[in-house]
């Protein structure tokens, strides 16, 4: 059973990879543990039907950079604004790679141990609904499909009857990899679907 102690220990000597892309935007994702009963588990969203970009897909609360901002305190902030879990700098654990979108972004997913979280307040007009997901129900291998778009193929993880595609998918790899093995799994070369390239 993941705690937090060794979560924590395998981010400190986790070898991130930054990407220097700084014609691109800047976004942060909450890679958010929380543990309710015991059980590690990984906060996922569905996102709102009704959303411009991305629509419906399985996501970590995020989103871009405000001016001043960091990635930590983003994350942190998606996560109070997207799912009403509040907390503070002290439960970021770490950082994993940058993942460079398809759309024009460089993501950086930090890491957070939220702990129980009691009951979510996903905020309706971006968030249909919000997901404790068991790690170890995430810790599988992943699809990795060829298109012809593309040298590197599309990873995909099987998520409550459907598919995760990166950037969400890749990120959760890398994330279960390290957490649950203690491996470092490189995922910034893996693809996203076409129609998440917008």
């Amino acid at each position: 059973m993941l705690t937090r102690d060794t979560l924590a220990a395998r981010l400190r000597a986790f070898p991130r990879r930054a990407a220097d892309r700084p014609e691109l935007k800047a976004a942060a994702v909450a890679v958010c543990v929380t543990c309710d009963d015991g059980v590690p588990a990984l906060l996922v969203t569905r996102r709102a039907a009704g959303l411009r970009a991305h629509a419906g897909q399985w996501a970590l609360p995020g989103g871009r950079l405000d001016p001043g901002e960091g990635p930590v305190e983003a994350a942190l902030r998606e996560l109070a604004e997207e799912v009403g879990l509040h907390r503070g700098p002290e439960v970021v654990l770490g950082l994993l790679d940058d993942y460079v979108t398809r759309s024009g972004y460089v993501m950086t997913p930090v890491v957070v141990w939220a702990g129980a979280t009691g009951e979510l307040a996903p905020a309706e007009a971006e968030v249909a609904a919000a997901y404790q997901v068991p790690l170890a129900d995430l810790d599988v291998d992943p699809q990795l499909v060829p298109i012809p778009e593309s040298d590197a193929p599309v990873i995909r993880l099987p998520l409550l009857g459907g598919w995760v595609h990166a950037p969400t998918a890749a990120v959760v790899h890398q994330f279960c990899r390290l957490a649950c093995r203690g491996e470092t799994t490189r995922v910034a070369h893996l693809e996203a679907p076409v129609f998440a390239w917008r």
